[in-house]
This record gives structure tokens, sequence and C-alpha cells, in this order.
């Protein structure tokens, strides 16, 4: 089998450990989304890289070989951002990106969220515990994903919906327990060519995301280190991100103050106790209540951190699409967006479209 030839390269120790080529990562990865590769050598191959430490070679040819076999949609669609937050999704505060999403379409962006559902091993909130409340969906089928984003400017599709090999993988995330690579690359699902707002999690990760995405021909993205690794800012501090300007990649920074919308505490959710073995925030009816409900109060013009949150996540989202030049610029759009009603208007125009 393949990768038992590419973990005799990758060795027991990380020390003396050798970097995969691109091409071995292609090889590999096309390996493990084939199905010829036995759950404990998928599983013993994801922790040896973990411990070496992935390169930018390896997240390309991994994503080139998750992209030859995914159904992208909108590849040829204007003015679009992919918004690429972490699919294991969040459980000390509500998903914002949804409420960031409908905010820049009703600004004039066209907005193609990737996320999924209950994603181990953090089963942790996403989009799909939103829009559902909200009367909305997230879409498993790409073409009806396209569709939604050609007709009202928004949808939210399942990654495993795009590539569904990622599906039986789901068992093998849970027992390795840690994050491993199989986390970047599904959000490296975007259209070719597209715009891209990734999620990234602290330390020098957020560098090699900005790389990859700039090898893999995106001409205008941005790389965030948001609230959990995600795309959404933070409302208490700054927050670091990289933003990819065709062959530039240039330092962004987002301070709250700066646009008045600093304040003394994250966006929250309410506490209920450590989850049972093997669940998640998603499992939990309350939780899903209460990040549906936060982003409900938002469209409704509710003041506070989960509204400035949202505000600079739509402002990243039209600046990375083009719509805004500067932050400052998306932020204004957004509230205006949020304000005059239009965002409220956008999610009754999805639902038509669902129906």
């Amino acid at each position: 089998m393949v990768l038992r030839r590419i973990l005799r390269v990758l060795g027991s120790d990380p020390r003396a450990a050798r970097n995969l080529t691109r091409e071995e990562a292609f090889q590999a990865f096309t390996s493990i989304l084939g199905g010829g590769e036995s759950e404990v050598t998928v599983g013993s191959f994801l922790t040896a890289l973990r411990w070496k430490g992935v390169t930018e070679p390896e997240l390309m040819g991994f994503a080139l070989a998750a992209r030859s076999q995914a159904r992208i949609p909108c590849r040829d669609v204007p003015d679009l951002v992919t918004v690429c937050p972490p699919h294991d999704g969040q459980d000390t505060a509500p998903p914002l990106d949804v409420a960031s999403g409908l905010i820049a379409a009703a600004a004039g962006a066209r907005v193609l969220l990737v996320s999924d559902r209950s994603v181990p091993p953090k089963r942790g909130l996403t989009a799909a515990s939103v829009l559902e409340p909200l009367g909305l969906s997230m879409t498993w089928d790409p073409s009806e994903a396209e569709d939604w984003v050609t007709k009202g400017r928004f949808a939210a599709v399942s990654v495993t919906g795009l590539l569904p090999a990622l599906l039986p993988l789901r068992r093998v995330r849970g027992d390795v327990v840690m994050r491993t690579p199989l986390s970047t690359v599904e959000k490296l699902l975007a259209p070719p060519g597209a715009s891209v707002v990734i999620g990234a999690m602290s330390g020098p990760v957020l560098g090699t995301a900005a790389e990859v995405l700039q090898g893999l021909g995106h001409p205008r993205s941005i790389a965030l280190q948001g609230v959990d690794g995600g795309v959404i800012p933070f409302v208490t501090k700054r927050t670091r991100g990289i933003e990819i300007s065709r062959e530039h990649l240039v330092p962004l920074t987002i301070e709250p103050p700066d646009f008045g919308l600093d304040c003394d505490v994250e966006p929250e959710l309410p506490m209920f106790g450590p989850p049972e073995e093997g669940f998640g925030a998603a499992d939990n009816p309350g939780l899903v209540k209460a990040s549906s409900d936060a982003t409900q109060a938002i469209l409704n013009g509710e003041l506070g951190p989960a509204r400035n949150a949202a505000l600079l996540g739509a402002a990243v989202f039209l600046k990375a699409s083009g719509k805004a030049p500067t932050i400052a610029d998306g932020i204004s759009a957004a509230t205006e967006a949020l304000e005059s009603g239009a965002a409220r208007e956008r999610v009754e125009h999805l639902k038509s479209l669902i129906r």
C-alpha cells in the first residue's frame, strides 16, 4: 500500500523524519481518499505528520489530491468569497460566520460558506447549528449551492457533500483525537481562482496557510487567526492575519478600537457543563438554540459583542472578495447592510429559494 511506503519515509522519530515532496503527499492522500488504506494505517500516517509538522508542499499535495476528486461549485461565479472556518466547530463562542456571511452578501459579495456538521473529535457548533433554526439550511449538493449563490448571493455547503470520501475518515479523526492535516485540507476545498477567507490556529500555521493559498492560485485571499482559529475577528484584542494580493503576502491586523467595535468580553455561549463522552456542543440542544439566537439577535439589530464581531467578520469577507478596498470600508458597507434591514431581507430571499 502507498501509505506503508510513505510511513517508512516519515520514520518513527520526528527529529529524523524527512518531509514529503508534493508528489508524495498527492499520492498519499489520493490513496487515502480511494479507500484502499486501513484505518490503523491512516491514523498512523496522520499522527506521524502531526509529530513532524506539516509543510507547505505537503499541504499543497493533499489539497490538490482532494480537489481532483471533489465536486467544487461556483468555479466561474464573479465577486465570490469562499469562507472556510474550522469544520469541527466551536464550543465556547457562537459560530458567527453565518451572520457575517449574510451581512456581506447583503452588502454585495457572493458568499460560499464551506462547513459541516458534528465533525469529531470536537463536534462543535457550526453553520449547520445556526441555519436550520433560521429557516435556512446547509446543502450537501454542490449544484444546489451554486444555484443559491447565483440567485441569493449566499450558500452554506457541507464539505462531505463536495468530497464524500472524507466521511469515512471521521472515525479515524475521532480515534486520533488531536487535530491533524485533515483539518486544514478540508478548508482548502475552494473554487480555483476564487477569493478565500480561511481560519488558522495560533502560531506559525498562519504563514503556511497563506503560502498554500497563494500556491494554489488564489490571487486575493485572507488567512486569519480569529476566535478558536476561525474566520471571525476578536473584539477584545488584536486579530492577526495575512492578506494574499496576487504575488504579495501582506500582514494584516484588525484592531477593534480603530472602528469603535471593541468590547470588554467576547461573544459567549451559556455554560451547560461538560459534554458526555463522544458528544460535543453540536449535540446539546440548548447550545444550538443559543448559537442560533445570537445570529437572529444580530440580524434584528441587537447591540453587543456578537454584533461587533459579525461586522468585523463581514468586513473581512468584503475585503477578500474585492467589494471593499479596506477593512474600514468593509465595516461601513456591512453596517449599512445590517442597519437598513438588507441582511434580514437576504434571509427571506434565501428561504424562498430553499422552498
